[in-house]
């Protein structure tokens, strides 16, 4: 398995259906990265540009996995094949019985 770096452009001027999309494409979101498929998500603050990191075969893989998004028709986007990707893991700390 490789990770993949997925580039998206989003309208400058979403739509009604786009923002109605929205909580559908977070759920979607949540669900992939539950399952260690997306690894991290993220929008800048202006929302034109979306980067996220994907977990797959091969980028046709990663093709079928952009096609279950709910703003895919929205998505103007590129694939990245990535050497390594490493990120901070929020992890809690070990507990302690004393």
């Amino acid at each position: 398995m490789d990770h993949y770096l997925i580039d998206i452009d989003f309208p400058e001027e979403p739509d009604d259906d786009f923002i109605s999309l929205i909580p559908d494409q977070r759920a979607r979101i949540n669900q992939l990265m539950h399952e260690g498929i997306v690894t991290s998500y993220s929008l800048s603050m202006d929302r034109s540009k979306l980067w996220t990191t994907v977990i797959a075969e091969n980028e046709k893989e990663v093709g079928q996995i952009l096609s279950t998004f709910p703003l895919i028709h929205y998505m103007v986007y590129s694939i990245h094949k990535l050497a390594f990707h490493n990120s901070a893991q929020y992890t809690i700390p070990p507990i302690s019985l004393n």
